[in-house]
């Protein structure tokens, strides 16, 4: 075999990993929970399509303790190690008078095919972390839609390697009539309340990123510049990637004037023909569109990118399309900061 023979292999390797480590374009990489695109991304698009759900449960992605410390939360009277906090069909629930008792798939999912919890990602009380998105308050009708969406694969994600994209099209595949109906009968029920707090500002503090897209302070009070992006981040670190307290809430870092730029694109958008005056929601041509002020930027700038990829299909997407066409990257981080200002 000649040199070259055995050289163009390893080309072709170095060329495909090269070409793996791309962002889609134009991706926002703050909305999706990066600092930069990981240089060797996975590929969930295709990892879910079978029975069981748990193929896109992304390893390596919830904290551990080989300690097996228990640990408590200030105002619950229960106790947890960290292993049982993220248990997969059994998460911990730190405040149940907080809530409605849980459906049996929210508070453990179906482990026989892999169907996590809802309550492990979106929390018992609905708000989720920034890595998905709340869901309580959302009406019924809203949610059994969106369910009905990622069953028939008419929403996904723009980005190959958001995991949890796909494995919501696996778990609505999953799920029962009846399971579903409980699921959004549950999470409607659930008043959202505030849940971001939005801070103008050209600095951020020093954060990481998780390998599930959860950005998280770095130890200490270092500051860096924070460019022309939304960084979204726990208001207390411990609180919530470790005990995943769901009374602690985010942050969100935004370049000056965003609020202001987001108000009048809106606007201009005219974004509360269809969201509502205050956008809370409201009903349009038999199609529920959801309330949208107050939740999470990240998730604001992701589901504008992926409407505009067309990851986003279905009844609503048909309004939605064409609204969000002509956006950029600009544009979006002011509307995500500006909807995620306001009161829910």
């Amino acid at each position: 075999m000649s040199m070259r023979a055995c050289i163009w292999p390893i080309v072709l390797t170095c060329v495909a990993a090269t070409l793996a480590a791309q962002a889609p374009a134009g991706l926002p990489l703050w909305a999706y929970g990066y600092i930069a695109y990981p240089a060797m991304p996975g590929d969930y698009t295709n990892r879910c399509q079978a029975e069981r759900a748990d193929p896109c449960d992304r390893p390596g992605g919830l904290p551990t303790d080989p300690n097996n410390t228990a640990r408590t939360l200030q105002g619950s009277d229960r106790t947890y190690t960290v292993a049982q906090i993220n248990a997969r069909y059994n998460p911990a629930d730190w405040f149940p008078g907080d809530h409605p008792p849980m459906p049996d798939v929210v508070a453990h999912g179906k482990e026989a095919n892999g169907v996590r919890a809802c309550g492990i990602c979106h929390l018992p009380n609905g708000k989720g972390l920034m890595q998905n998105g709340s869901v309580s308050g959302l009406p019924r009708e809203y949610i059994l839609q969106q369910l009905g969406d990622f069953k028939a694969g008419k929403r996904h994600t723009a980005d190959p390697n958001k995991a949890n994209g796909y494995e919501m099209q696996a778990i609505a595949r999953n799920l029962t009539g009846e399971e579903a109906q409980a699921a959004a009968d549950y999470f409607s029920s659930v008043k959202y309340t505030k849940w971001v707090r939005v801070v103008e500002s050209e600095t951020a503090p020093a954060f990481t990123a998780s390998v599930n897209g959860l950005f998280l302070k770095a130890e200490g009070n270092e500051t860096i510049p924070l460019g022309n992006r939304v960084v979204e981040m726990p208001e207390d670190t411990y609180q919530t990637n470790i005990l995943r307290n769901p009374r602690s809430g985010f942050v969100a870092y935004a370049p000056v004037g965003s609020i202001t730029k987001g108000e009048a694109l809106a606007d201009a958008g005219k974004c509360g023909t269809c969201h509502g005056a205050d956008l809370r929601g409201m009903m349009m041509q038999k199609v529920v569109v959801p309330p949208i002020a107050g939740r999470s930027p990240s998730y604001i700038g992701r589901a504008l990118y992926d409407f505009q990829q067309g990851a986003r299909g279905g009844a609503n997407a048909v309004f939605m399309k064409a609204a969000v066409q002509k956006l950029s990257e600009d544009d979006v981080i002011a509307l995500a900061a500006y909807v995620a200002s306001l009161e829910p």
